[in-house]
Formats: C-alpha cells, structure tokens, sequence
C-alpha cells in the first residue's frame, strides 16, 4: 500500500494572473511538521497572525493551473471564497489523509464518498 501525498483540487472561482489567465485546477501536498512550523520564523506572521495561512498554503499548494511558481504573493490574491476552500481542503487531507468527504443521499439514505476538491468546482 503506497500512502497518497498529494490531492489535486479546483478552485471554486480561480486565481486570475497579471495576463487575465484564469488558473483553477490545482495539487496540495500532505504538509510536514516543518510546513507548520517554519511560518512561525516569518515576520509577517508575527505582525499579523493571521498571515500564517497565507505562508503556509503557500508551502502546501504545489501546482496551481500552469503557474511556474506559487508564492505568498499567489495565495494573497486569492478570492476570498478561494483562500476558504484552500483552508477548507487542507484541514480534510491532513487530518483525514483522504480528500474523500462522506456523504448521505437526503432522499435515498444512501452512504457514499465524494472527493473533497470537486466540490469546489
């Protein structure tokens, strides 16, 4: 059995790059300790606290559409519903180890699993 590291999602609206390019479709990887550690060193995170989830989705969000490279200043830009579902998303697959979400069926009652990053899209 080989253990999944990484999870790919889509992003509900997208990140749109200085050409207007529209980016959505993405991979996050399953973060290390250090990935939760290392934002604790950065002065922006001590100035504003709550710039720890930009540093460190940034660490985690390995591809975004065909970006060469994804920075702070990428998951800043973000919209807001966006930066939520990346929160959202990173808390299932690393608390989880699965992006598989399960679900109940309101009129059948029946049990099944959907994958987290397609429900964003």
């Amino acid at each position: 059995m080989t253990l999944q590291t990484e999870f790919n999602f889509k992003l509900p609206l997208g990140y749109v790059d200085e050409e207007g390019n529209l980016h959505r479709e993405g991979v996050m990887r399953l973060a290390t300790a250090y990935d939760e550690i290392a934002p604790m060193k950065d002065p922006r995170v001590h100035n504003n606290r709550a710039y720890l989830v930009i540093i460190l989705l940034s660490r985690v969000v390995s591809k975004l559409g065909n970006l060469d490279i994804i920075n702070p200043g990428v998951i800043e830009k973000l919209f807001a519903a966006d930066l939520a579902f990346l929160q959202d998303f990173y808390i299932q697959v690393n608390q989880n180890g699965s992006s598989l979400v399960p679900i109940t069926c309101p009129l059948c009652r029946g049990e099944f699993a959907v994958e987290f990053g397609e429900l964003g899209g």
